[in-house]
């Protein structure tokens, strides 16, 4: 019997977990362009790290129903962002495990989402691996980026000292000056 081959930018996820197949690779960043050119993105010196990922196919058996069908996928890449402390580019590593049940519909999916732990997907016929790689290491970015240690010591500016206000007139005095020529006395 000839064994399939499956292709991870249209992979047919039913017949991979079916198979209990397995893919490995690694895509040059240059080709998760939502991964490297968001806001936060910096931009480093030397080559980008490449993204290495790993997918598994899974047929879990149920009693008196249809088996599950799972996918699990491993990722790993370092990326540049910028340190949110020193405001220098900081190199971070990014790594994602996730497990994704995949079921018949949308409304199925939300419905168990709500009750499972791992991640529910609708089941489609043709998958981009690499779109949900991008997806999960995207989720897996820190809020706010910054280094263990920051390479040079911060500076804390000095405020100059706030130059003195001028008093600002008393808006009752207008009301005390009216309330003295109505008594007939001069201000």
């Amino acid at each position: 019997m000839k064994e399939r081959r499956f292709e991870p930018l249209k992979l047919d996820v039913q017949a991979f977990a079916r198979a209990a197949g397995e893919l490995t690779g690694t895509w040059p960043q240059a080709d998760l362009r939502r991964l490297v050119s968001g806001p936060e993105a910096a931009h480093a010196d030397g080559p980008a790290d490449d993204v290495r990922w790993h997918a598994r196919g899974e047929t879990r058996a149920r009693t008196a129903a249809e088996p599950e069908t799972w996918l699990h996928l491993q990722a790993a890449t370092k990326v540049w962002l910028i340190c949110q402390r020193c405001l220098a580019p900081c190199e971070l590593p990014l790594e994602v495990r996730r497990s994704f049940l995949f079921v018949a519909d949308e409304a199925q999916a939300e419905q168990l989402d709500e009750d499972i732990e791992d991640d529910v997907l609708a089941m489609t016929r043709s998958l981009d691996l690499r779109e949900l790689v991008e997806d999960e290491l995207i989720l897996a970015m820190p809020i706010v980026p910054r280094h263990e240690h920051c390479p040079q010591p911060l500076v804390q500016q000095r405020s100059a000292a706030p130059a003195p206000e001028e008093p600002k007139p008393n808006p009752f005095a207008v009301l005390e000056t009216l309330r003295g020529r109505r008594s007939g006395k001069a201000p």
